[in-house]
C-alpha cells in the first residue's frame, strides 16, 4: 500500500523509487527540459505511489534566493581570497551573497538552520569544521550545498571541490630531494585536517621514491601560525642533528621558521631551506623569497559558485568531488643540501 497521499516527500524519495537521478525528477516536475517518454512515465508513477506534484517537495530547481556562504575563520590571507572570489563570481550571476564568518560562525547554529531558510538557493561552506556524518543529515534534507577543501573526508555524494594536496607537497619535497636534501623537517598542520594528512602522504611517498625514511622527530603538527611555525622550527633544528631542509603547511608557518632560522645565524638557503605552500603575498615578501606550492584560490572560488548554481538549477553534474592542480613555485629560500 502506498504512503498517504497528504504526506510531503521529497524530490530524492521519488527519484530512488523509479531508479532516476533528482535532477531528472525535477526536469519532470517543472517541464523544463525533454525526458524520454519512458523515464517521465516512471516519474509520474513514483510520484503516484507516493504523492502527488503539488504535495511532493521538490528540489530547488532554478529557485531565486541568496547564497549563503559560511567560513569559520578570520577571512585572512587563504580564507580571504576564496571567499572574495566566491563573492565576485556570485555576483557575476547575479547572486547575493550573505556570509557567516569568523570563529564565532563555529557556534552560532547557521548550519542546523540551513533546512528552514526559504530566502536561500543554496550554500558554500569552506572548511567546515563538522563531521562528515553532519553533513550527510545536511544533504538529507535537500539543502543544495558545497563544501570548498573539506576539513575530513566527505562522502562521495557531497559536492566538494579542494586542491591537489598530496600532488603539491610531493612536487615540493622532490624538488628539495633533487637539490640533495634527504633529511626534512616537516612542519604539518592540524593532524585532524584533510589537506594536512594528503600533504603529509605527499612528503612521504617523495622521500619513498628516494630511498629515504622519515625519523619521526622530524615530523611535527601545528596550528598554522607564523608563531607556531616559528617554535616548531626552533624544536626541529635544536635537534643534535638538524634538517637540512624544512617544509611548512603553509607560507605563514614558513616565515615564522625562516625567523628561527636567523636567530640561530643561519643562512638561507646556504645553511637551510625552507619551503611553504599556498604562494600569497607573505611569500614573496620574504626574504629571501619563498618557494613555495601555489593552491588555486581564485579558482577555487570560481568553480565552486559554478558547481552550485548547476546543483540549484537542477543540472546533472557528472563528477562531484574535484581536485584542481596545484602548482610548483621555486624561490631563492631553497637551493642545494649543504655538504657534511
Amino acid at each position: 500500500m502506498g504512503r498517504p497521499k497528504s504526506t510531503r516527500v521529497t524530490v530524492r524519495e521519488i527519484a530512488a523509487a523509479a531508479g532516476v537521478s533528482p535532477a531528472t525528477v525535477s526536469r519532470v516536475l517543472t517541464g523544463q527540459a525533454v525526458v524520454a517518454d519512458g523515464t517521465r512515465a516512471a516519474v509520474r508513477a513514483a510520484i503516484e505511489r507516493l504523492g502527488s506534484p503539488e504535495t511532493a517537495a521538490p528540489r530547488r530547481t532554478g529557485r531565486p534566493g541568496a547564497v549563503f556562504v559560511r567560513c569559520p575563520y578570520l577571512l585572512t590571507d587563504y580564507f580571504g581570497t576564496v571567499v572574495t572570489a566566491v563573492a565576485e563570481a556570485l555576483d557575476r550571476h547575479g547572486r547575493e551573497l550573505i556570509l557567516s564568518a569568523g570563529g564565532s560562525a563555529q557556534r552560532n547554529g547557521a548550519l542546523a538552520a540551513l533546512p528552514h531558510r526559504r530566502d536561500l538557493a543554496g550554500a558554500l561552506l569552506v572548511l567546515p569544521v563538522e563531521e562528515s556524518s553532519e553533513l550527510e543529515q545536511l544533504r538529507r534534507q535537500d539543502v543544495p550545498f558545497v563544501v570548498v577543501d573539506p576539513r575530513t573526508p566527505v562522502p562521495r555524494d557531497i559536492a566538494a571541490v579542494s586542491a591537489s594536496h598530496f600532488t603539491g607537497a610531493r612536487n615540493l619535497t622532490a624538488h628539495l630531494v633533487a637539490l640533495g636534501h634527504r633529511r626534512i623537517g616537516f612542519i604539518n598542520g592540524p593532524g585532524d585536517w584533510l589537506a594536512a594528512t594528503s600533504r603529509f602522504a605527499g612528503h612521504t611517498a617523495a622521500l619513498a621514491e628516494a630511498g629515504v625514511l622519515i625519523p619521526p622527530e622530524l615530523v611535527t603538527g601545528i596550528e598554522p601560525t607564523s608563531d607556531q611555525g616559528h617554535a616548531a622550527a626552533a624544536r626541529l633544528l635544536d635537534l643534535p642533528q638538524r634538517p637540512t631542509a624544512l617544509v611548512a603547511f603553509n607560507d605563514k608557518a614558513a616565515i615564522g621558521a625562516l625567523r628561527a632560522a636567523h636567530e640561530r645565524g643561519l643562512r638561507v638557503p646556504t645553511d637551510l631551506s625552507v619551503a611553504g605552500f599556498d604562494d600569497d603575498p607573505l611569500s614573496r615578501a620574504a626574504v629571501p623569497a619563498l618557494t613555495t606550492v601555489r593552491q588555486p584560490l581564485e579558482e577555487l572560488g570560481n568553480l565552486a559558485v559554478s558547481l552550485l548554481l548547476r546543483l540549484v538549477e537542477g543540472h546533472t553534474v557528472e563528477a562531484l568531488h574535484v581536485e584542481l592542480a596545484t602548482e610548483l613555485i621555486p624561490r631563492a629560500s631553497t637551493g642545494p643540501a649543504p655538504a657534511t
